[in-house]
């Protein structure tokens, strides 16, 4: 497993979004990272019954905010190789890319994912 610095950026993997970042604390099975742009979406629904729309609780998982700070677990950070994209932008992306990849589906959960995205949306670039 690779090991990091305070100042590093890197790529790091929160319930299922993925995010660049900056360490900005060690810890011991852990580094807490600054959130500077966005790689992937969270999913949408619940994340013990993937894909499932018959759920007590269907989550609406919002991306984690510019420069807010997170706990990731050791072994879901990775050393970030490129330019680092502007957080709006990289928002922007991941959130469509997720879109896209539900629209391709036909079921009841990416019908409701698309619902919660669409009003993600909204808030986002408002």
């Amino acid at each position: 497993m690779e090991s990091f610095e305070i100042g590093d950026i890197v790529t790091g993997i929160y319930k299922t979004g993925k995010y660049i970042g900056e360490i900005t604390e060690l810890k011991r099975d852990r580094y807490l990272m600054r959130v500077l742009a966005v790689m992937k979406h969270p999913k949408q629904g619940d994340l013990h019954q993937p894909k499932s729309a018959d759920v007590p609780f269907f989550h609406e998982r919002r991306a984690l905010a510019y420069r807010e700070q997170t706990n990731i677990p050791a072994p879901y950070v990775k050393k970030y190789e490129g330019d680092l994209p502007d957080y709006k932008a990289s928002l922007r992306s991941a959130l469509d890319d997720e879109i896209a990849t539900l629209e391709q589906e036909n079921s009841d959960w990416s019908h409701m994912a698309l619902e919660k995205l669409r009003s993600l949306e909204a808030d986002y670039f408002k």
